[in-house]
């Protein structure tokens, strides 16, 4: 440890660690055609990912006219059925991720995933890419369960970044993310944070600001060693 400046780091899952537009993209377009809605590219599901599935496909809905809310609600639940059971067909880990994790854990840095997406979803797809037991935990968006006006505490949310620091054993964090949910629940903790550029973001590095910004899992563990 002496020779990194943090006790653990905190990986998003979607455009992080995992690249899982295709398989995203399929359960959208399943529920939009159930729902009588024309498909989207399966390639600009890249635009559609960032606050969880509920919003991805709330997105590609309102771009077609959007629908009642109890209606949306029956789709919704189309679209995780259909997930539920191909969430790891065309998923991969990203470049150099098993590598990064590697050397992370040879120093000592124990490493946790923070997600929107829910905690069975992500443990269920690392545990089919052999790569669950790297982390001290996995934080869903629905592992903290909902606040006071019935949300889920998710991204961007402080919460479940604490949490992994939590699960994680305390002492010092930094966070790794590709959009400004990442960036927004790693500033509202405090804790320094990685802009991955390479994946699904919603915005420029400048536009991000995070504390670093990377177009490589390969360049991780450099900049975090100069924050």
């Amino acid at each position: 440890m002496a020779d990194f400046p943090f006790d653990s780091v905190g990986f998003d899952l979607d455009g992080t660690l995992l690249e899982t537009h295709r398989d995203l993209g399929t359960a959208v377009n399943h529920a939009l055609e159930h729902g009588g809605f024309d498909p989207v590219p399966v390639e600009s599901a890249t635009d559609l990912i960032g606050g969880g599935a509920k919003i991805m496909l709330k997105r590609a809905v309102d771009a077609q006219g959007g629908l009642e809310h109890e209606e949306f609600r029956r789709l919704y639940k189309v679209m995780l059925g259909y997930y539920s059971e191909n969430n790891a067909v065309h998923t991969r880990p990203y470049p150099h991720a098993l590598e990064v994790l590697d050397e992370l854990a040879g120093r000592g840095v124990r490493v946790a995933v923070v997600t929107n997406k829910f905690e069975g979803f992500a443990r269920q797809i690392l545990n089919t890419l052999g790569m669950i037991d790297r982390f001290e935990g996995v934080i869903g968006g629905d592992s903290l369960g909902k606040d006071a006006d019935g949300k889920y505490i998710a991204k961007p949310a402080p919460g479940p970044v604490l949490k992994a620091r939590e699960v994680c054993g305390g002492g010092s964090i930094a966070f790794i993310g590709d959009s400004s949910y990442d960036v927004k629940a790693a500033r509202a903790a405090g804790v320094p944070v990685v802009a991955a550029m390479y994946g699904y973001c919603d915005g420029t590095a400048e536009e991000l600001g995070a504390d670093a910004a990377i177009d490589s899992l390969r360049g991780l563990i450099p900049a975090l060693e100069r924050l």
